[in-house]
């Protein structure tokens, strides 16, 4: 009877944290209308990203379950044609231009996650040429970045594949999780340092050097809105009729180029901490997950590096990010049907391991 209630306590732990998911999604929807009522604010732009969040992510469960290797190899192909055709959105691609374009950002993001899914495959697939194939579709990723003149997209899509290679030799990865969590946290932590100036002054003008004093001027606005109304904020999609450096500047998009200062700004420590937890969410379900160690981590890498972007620049305002995150994490904690899922995945590998196999075999 023992076996029996292990696979009972197995699913109570994923539904909870499906239904966790599913209270974090929905209060993000419910709050962005909240703090839209009686203003003229647009939520819907929140409202599609949170609907390509959790149609990615379903999807990925789905087909994670049935084409694991398969579905992450194409998800990679995908993400990585649509940064090509979106080549004029990468950091630093247009260099001389006063002000970057309204969808800066998107193109890393999605190397970034054309990195992850293919470390995800490598990491699931079996035999070992199709392995080194799929890590050198990563590496082609990374360069792709670096031809496009986004030293950022390079950097983090390079982390992505060493941190995969790396996870090959972790048998738990609590202390990783954890690790991508904190880096993170710093990451955020430091955007909000420069928009308060709270930082020493030498970091501050190095980081300004990188960031451009526009950004910084845009962060600061940001911190001033949030402060005027730290509950509620100004409203979903009013940063850019209430920041006079969003205004004043030449071909501005109205973002604030930070999802966390957008979401101080625009809907208050409430939208901050519903996306806080979104990101916490998706980290626990890795953590939760029966896929194996390595899968997991390749997943986690990808996802930390995005919300690294993320946090100074609008990588999060594009749909075909948002949805490819939420993708990127369903195939990571997706479970082949009959496997039996213990807490943390560990005895579940080798069940894992040989129906990834027999999937690699019909590839």
């Amino acid at each position: 009877m023992a076996a029996p209630d292990g696979r009972s306590a197995a699913r109570e732990r994923r539904s909870a944290t499906d239904a966790a998911g599913v209270v974090v999604l929905s209060g993000c929807a419910v709050w962005s209308l909240i703090s839209a009522a009686g203003r003229e604010a647009r939520p819907e732009g929140v409202l599609l990203a949170v609907f390509a969040v959790a149609a990615g992510y379903a999807c990925g469960r789905i087909c994670g379950t049935l084409l694991p290797v398969a579905t992450a190899s194409v998800a990679a192909l995908a993400a990585l044609g649509l940064a090509i055709a979106s080549r004029q959105g990468v950091p630093g691609a247009n260099a001389g231009a006063p002000v970057q374009p309204g969808h800066t950002g998107a193109a890393a993001a999605l190397l970034v996650l054309a990195a992850g899914a293919a470390c995800c495959a490598a990491a699931a697939a079996r035999p070992a040429a199709l392995r080194l194939g799929l890590r050198m579709l990563a590496l082609a990723v990374a360069c792709t970045a670096l031809a496009l003149g986004s030293a950022a997209g390079f950097a983090a899509a390079l982390g992505v594949l060493l941190c995969s290679l790396a996870a090959v030799r972790m048998h738990r990865r609590t202390v990783a999780i954890a690790g991508l969590a904190l880096a993170t946290g710093l990451v955020v932590a430091t955007s909000w340092g420069v928009a308060e100036d709270a930082l020493p002054d030498g970091l501050t003008v190095s980081l300004e050097g990188q960031l451009t004093q526009n950004r910084v001027a845009l962060w600061q606005d940001a911190v001033n809105l949030a402060k005027d109304d730290p509950v509620r904020g100004v409203g979903p999609g009013r940063f850019g009729k209430l920041s006079t450096t969003a205004q004043q500047s030449l071909g501005s998009d109205g973002k604030p180029h930070s999802a966390s200062l957008q979401q101080a700004a625009e809907q208050g420590v409430v939208g901050v901490a519903l996306l806080g937890a979104a990101f916490g969410w998706l980290l626990y379900g890795l953590w939760r997950s029966p896929r194996s160690t390595p899968v997991v981590l390749s997943a986690g890498a990808a996802l930390a590096a995005l919300a690294a972007l993320a946090s100074v620049g609008n990588a999060l305002s594009f749909a075909p990010v948002t949805a490819g995150a939420g993708l990127l994490a369903g195939l990571a904690t997706a479970r082949p049907p009959g496997e039996e899922a213990t807490e943390g995945g560990t005895n579940s590998a080798a069940r894992w391991a040989d129906a990834a196999a027999a999937e690699s075999r019909t590839l």
